[in-house]
């Protein structure tokens, strides 16, 4: 059976256990911070030149030009053709629910009148440009090309950069279909910091890009890390997170499937179940141990939860809800009788709540419609999924006629003179006048 923690919340010491579970060490220490703000300074300082020599360091693949690393559409549209029809119809299906739930995210303008006749209001406009970084290698990550790339597309983004690094020349045909898809405009086989960097700060061949998006190893979350400011990003996204609150009364092997969804992320995933019913903790344990021979990914699932996964015992599902808005996971499942009720009881912190005994957190991962770019590491409290509306912006509206501006001019004019700028109550009063 796989070691997992068991807390207890009548124990004295609770919530101490439970903060000191929930701790992890953000991005980058030292030795990869130094690494990545050398790569920046030379992206920053040579261009084209930083970029092919970072990637063939890192990814083998030597290329002379820039140019030579960019993905026609062509070879993406190719990607789409060659897939099997069964890979291509899941992915459009995903895109087309995707959408769906996005176009009914997008923020509008709007405008108010004073009875003066002044106008305030705000304008709505997308971001000029957008990078998409997309992990690659052994790993494939279509999912998250169609939930970062649609929300900008819909949001109205021009021109959407994406970068993929391409080990030894290596390109997955599911990420260059899952980016026809979604209408990736200009690509590139560059990964790591270097395409961070890249998307950043421009070079002779790659755009700067007003905001970059998308997951990352280490290296590629630090480096969005310090670019922040020269260009928008996404988040810091910290390791996987599931919470399930269940009243005992779901399939535990269901939930203990639940549990290695996330746990198979890698070893830092957190899988957490709360339940007031102690015996069904004890079902799903076994459920656990049963479960994990079949798990390709047996060896990462085990060292998740013995590190950082948890079963808690809570006196009643109020309590559950006190113990997820301390967590305020990523996702969390509330596979109950009547999850709207418990919704409604007072939880406040999530990424992604995922509602009633059917609901598993994977189809939020691929296919739902909502975003699976979600808050982690407790951030809930204050962020949430990526949307729409993180690919616009927003400009307020003033418009004065001649009486309101006499009317604000004189207010305006009363506060100017009491912080001591006497230009901005002269430039206030003079249209009053």
């Amino acid at each position: 059976m796989p070691e997992i923690q068991r807390l207890d919340s009548r124990e004295p010491t609770f919530w101490t256990d439970l903060d000191r579970l929930l701790a992890w060490e953000s991005v980058a220490d030292h030795g990869v911070r130094a690494i990545v703000d050398e790569i920046l300074a030379a992206v920053r300082g040579e261009g084209d030149a930083a970029v092919l020599r970072y990637t063939a360091q890192f990814d083998r693949l030597q290329r002379s030009r820039v140019a030579e690393l960019e993905i026609a559409p062509v070879r993406m549209q190719a990607a789409l053709e060659a897939i099997p029809p069964v890979q291509r119809q899941a992915l459009e299906t995903a895109a087309a629910r995707i959408r769906r739930y996005a176009e009914a995210q997008s923020l509008q303008g709007w405008q108010i009148e004073d009875p003066d006749g002044t106008v305030l209001g705000q304008r709505v406009t997308p971001l000029d440009s957008v990078g998409l970084y997309v992990p690659g290698g052994k790993a494939a990550y279509p999912s998250s090309v169609l939930m970062n790339a649609i929300p900008a597309k819909v949001a109205g983004v021009p021109l959407l950069v994406m970068v993929v690094p391409a080990p030894d020349g290596v390109l997955n045909d599911l990420v260059l279909a899952a980016a026809a898809i979604a209408g990736v405009d200009r690509a590139f086989t560059v990964g790591g910091a270097q395409a961070v960097a890249a998307l950043a700060y421009g070079t002779e061949t790659i755009p700067a890009v007003d905001k970059i998006v998308g997951p990352g190893n280490i290296f590629v979350a630090a480096a969005k890390r310090e670019v922040f400011g020269t260009v928008g990003i996404d988040m810091i996204a910290g390791p996987s997170e599931i919470l399930v609150i269940c009243d005992g009364l779901t399939d535990p092997a269901w939930i203990a499937a639940d549990l290695f969804s996330q746990a198979e992320h890698d070893e830092q995933a957190q899988s957490i179940l709360v339940s007031p019913d102690r015996d069904f903790l004890d079902r799903v344990a076994v459920a656990m141990d049963r479960l994990l021979e079949d798990m390709p990914r047996a060896a990462i699932i085990r060292t998740s939860l013995q590190h950082r996964g948890a079963l808690i015992h809570v006196q009643d599902l109020d309590q559950a809800i006190e113990v997820a808005n301390r967590i305020a996971p990523e996702h969390l499942e509330l596979s109950v009788a009547d999850p709207q009720a418990l919704l409604e009881a007072g939880l406040r912190h999530a990424g992604a709540i995922f509602l009633g005994r059917y609901t598993s957190e994977a189809v939020g991962d691929y296919c739902a419609g909502p975003n699976h770019v979600l808050p982690t590491s407790r951030t809930a409290r204050f962020s949430s999924p990526l949307g729409v509306y993180d690919f616009q912006k927003r400009s307020s509206l003033i418009q004065c006629s001649a009486e309101g501006a006499a009317t604000l001019g004189q207010t305006a004019s009363v506060l100017a003179r009491g912080e001591g700028l006497v230009a901005h109550a002269r430039s206030a009063e003079m249209r009053g006048e």
